[in-house]
Parts: C-alpha cells; sequence; structure tokens
C-alpha cells in the first residue's frame, strides 16, 4: 500500500510542554486509521499537526517532520495544505446560513462559479455524507435548524465538496446519538475508497469497528500502532491492553 502520511521523529511543543514525543507513523492510502489514548494523550495536537492548524498558535514550534505523499507538509502553503486535508471538528460547526450555501461556500472561493456545477457538487456530497434524502427538499433552509447529527453531517459533506485527498476527524461522534453516528461510520466505510481517513476518538469500540489501523498515544508518546484486529485483541504492550479493556483511560 502507498504511504500518504509518515511522521519521522515528530515532537511538538507549547511553550516548554512537550505534547508529542518522536512520533514514528505511517499513515496508508485509502484506509482509515483510529488514534485512541486518554486525554492530554497529543491525539489531537497529532492531528492538528497535518494541516498546520497548530500554527494559529504563537507558542507552538516542532522538531522532526511530517510528509504528505512524501512532501513536508511545510513546503506546502497552508491554504492549498487545507484544502488537501479536510478537518471535521469534535462540535458541529455549521456556517449560519443555507444548507446549499454551507456546500458552496468554499468551492465557490476555490473558483467554482458554475451554478450547474455547484448544484451537483451539493447534491453529490450530501449524499456522500448521508445527508441528501434528508434535506433535499429545504436546501435553502438555515443549517442551524439541522439537528446535532444533520449539522455534524453537513460539516462532513462541506468538506467533501472541497474534494480534499485526506479527512482529520476528531471525535465527530462525541455528542451524537447512536443512528447519526452509525450514519457516520457507514459513510466513512464507503468514502475511504476515495479518501484517506484519520479518526481521534475516545470510543474504543467505534475505533474496534471502523478502522483499518490504530495508533495508541499515552502521554504524548506512541505506545503501539497495528491493525485494529491485532490491537483489540492481542496487543503487544500491557498498556494498550489496560486502556482498552478499561483499566485506565
Amino acid at each position: 500500500m502507498n504511504i500518504k502520511i509518515s511522521a519521522n521523529n515528530l515532537s511538538a511543543y507549547f511553550g516548554k510542554k512537550n505534547t508529542l514525543k518522536n512520533i514514528n507513523l505511517n499513515v496508508y492510502c485509502n484506509e482509515i486509521m483510529a488514534i485512541i489514548g486518554p486525554a492530554g494523550s497529543g491525539k489531537t495536537t497529532f492531528l492538528r499537526s497535518i494541516n498546520r492548524l497548530n500554527d494559529l498558535s504563537n507558542d507552538f514550534s516542532y522538531k522532526g517532520n511530517l510528509l504528505l505523499d512524501g512532501e513536508d507538509v511545510y513546503n506546502i502553503k497552508p491554504e492549498i495544505l487545507r484544502r488537501r486535508v479536510g478537518m471535521v471538528f469534535a462540535m458541529p460547526r455549521p456556517l449560519p446560513r443555507s444548507i446549499y450555501e454551507n456546500i458552496v461556500y468554499g468551492p465557490k472561493l476555490a473558483g467554482t462559479a458554475s451554478k450547474s456545477d455547484l448544484n451537483a457538487l451539493v447534491e453529490k456530497s450530501l449524499k456522500s455524507a448521508f445527508l441528501w434524502d434528508e434535506v433535499k427538499d429545504r436546501l435553502n433552509t438555515s443549517a442551524m435548524k439541522l439537528s446535532g447529527g444533520q449539522q455534524q453531517r453537513l460539516c462532513i459533506a462541506r468538506t467533501l465538496a472541497l474534494r480534499p485527498e485526506v479527512i482529520l476527524l476528531d471525535e465527530p461522534c462525541s455528542g451524537l446519538d447512536p443512528i447519526s453516528t452509525a450514519k457516520i461510520e457507514e459513510a466513512m466505510q464507503i468514502l475511504k475508497k476515495e479518501y484517506t481517513f484519520i479518526i481521534v476518538t475516545n470510543n474504543t469500540k467505534q475505533a474496534a469497528r471502523v478502522s483499518d489501523n490504530v495508533a495508541f498515544f499515552l502521554m504524548g508518546e506512541l505506545i503501539e500502532y497495528n491493525s485494529a484486529q491485532n490491537i483489540f485483541t492481542i496487543p503487544e504492550d500491557k498498556r494498550t491492553d489496560d486502556y482498552i479493556s478499561g483499566r485506565f483511560g
């Protein structure tokens, strides 16, 4: 399998606080890679390093490198990088606009002007996020009127509309009901044919359900990285076993 993202001796700092410690990790094309671990393990810091969102903090610094298709992410302009690597956050963040405008906002900025192209993109993106059938008759209503689960799927559709290569998901189902969670997980399984997913989740059962490979982070260190099957059946490190068994975390 081709490597999509590669971290090589990656360390991250916020001021003097060492949040990531010499992470070495490969993420492969068209897989779902889950990152698990207790709070404060560096999971979100790693995620935000990939599309350089950590740069928005004045006290952030790093060592090592992080490659996208073999190119250092710091050699890619942030605005281009963040189109290639989209991110969906734990709390849905729809724009205070219509459902339709939420989807087309980014593509318009990127230069898509044709009404027919935008209409097709809206339909395709919403179908891919398993939301089209629920909203197709009210595209001009406010996105703020959608339920939490629908808003999160709208945010996924909005990300898909920019045609990224990688999609980062930071606890995307943390506040959602089981039905909405199942729809997002089903969408991920279908969409990985076209995209690479990295999901941070505190739900080990979710990681077991959806992921191909799993990385277990603890206090800024990568403790274990293996297939989901091995992590959840025969983990090599006792700390991994203790975490997924609920003995800490």
